[in-house]
């Protein structure tokens, strides 16, 4: 049976402990298991009190993140990757220390479009830093999630298969695949064949419509995924994420191109999301259960 989760900023951008406490209050009352927090500084946030709190509410936590310019572990300059390094170590630390087990993102390279295409050299360089911090994180008890994303956000992984290939280049133990449905309907050739293949290595999962709004009403197809989903036996997170700019803080509304307020009531976003996901995936294993049942005379 999956569990729920929702990203914080379907609540707010803001990490003030009032916004903070807003965010986890509503993801407990709306029936959520995981609040999913990006960009939190802890020089901003007293961590121990959201880790506190976290727990009184029952909730875990997972926290993602993109990889900025300065920060990019693909860089040719020893310095940016060294940077970037230290920035993902203090994410699994940040992870670690509000009680979280998943650091997932665009960890690999740069978040934003890039002006040229990737090299292997960028490749190995990536592989090479992210590995090491794979260690330390491994040691911390987290995992790395490589979030798949299209195109226009990275250079690196826009497919399942291009993040396996570099799983298996990093032969580390504790790294493995985010996929989020928006990104995977713009990039996959089939989005349920690509959660079929990569069922053993997925480690975290993002539920968004292809416009950002609410699900089910743009182009993604649902039920496939849902399908693929207890095809697999995923019985881990399942994350819903949903971008609106009256509610996404500056940096990221412009990095994924949030220009249009899908919703305005992120109470009632949140509430049907919940059900959607909640009936498609019990849809989903109830036509499973049809398909192997033999129905034979008795």
């Amino acid at each position: 049976m999956s569990k729920l989760g929702v990203h914080s900023f379907v609540w707010s951008a803001g990490s003030s402990q009032a916004e903070l406490e807003a965010a986890l209050q509503n993801t407990h009352k709306l029936g959520y298991n995981l609040i999913e927090f990006s960009y939190l500084n802890p020089a901003e946030v007293d961590v121990k009190w959201l880790a506190r709190r976290i727990g009184e509410l029952g909730l875990d936590v997972a926290i993602s993140m993109g990889l900025p310019p300065e920060g990019d572990i693909s860089s040719s300059n020893p310095e940016i990757v060294k940077r970037g390094q230290a920035i993902l170590d203090a994410a699994v630390a940040l992870t670690r220390d509000l009680g979280g087990m998943k650091l997932g993102g665009i960890l690999s390279s740069a978040h934003g479009k890039q002006e040229e295409p990737l090299t292997r050299r960028a490749w190995d360089t990536s592989v090479s830093a992210l590995s090491k911090v794979a260690d330390r994180a491994r040691a911390a008890g987290v995992t790395l999630n490589l979030e798949i994303v299209n195109r226009f956000e990275s250079n690196m992984l826009n497919t399942a298969a291009q993040g396996l290939a570099y799983i298996r280049d990093t032969g580390a133990s504790n790294v493995f695949l985010h996929l989020d449905t928006f990104h995977m309907n713009i990039e996959e050739a089939d989005a349920g064949l690509a959660i079929r293949h990569a069922a053993d290595k997925i480690g975290y999962v993002h539920i968004g419509e292809s416009h950002r709004g609410y699900l089910g009403t743009g182009s993604i197809d649902f039920p496939a995924i849902f399908d693929a989903l207890v095809a697999i036996g995923w019985d881990d997170y399942v994350t819903f994420e949903s971008f609106s700019s009256a509610i996404v803080d500056e940096d990221l509304s412009l990095k994924t191109a949030i220009w249009r307020d899908l919703w305005t009531d992120n109470v009632e976003l949140a509430r049907h999301a919940h059900q959607f996901i909640t009936l498609g995936l019990d849809t989903a294993r109830r036509k499973a259960e049809l398909v192997q049942q033999a129905h034979l005379p008795a």
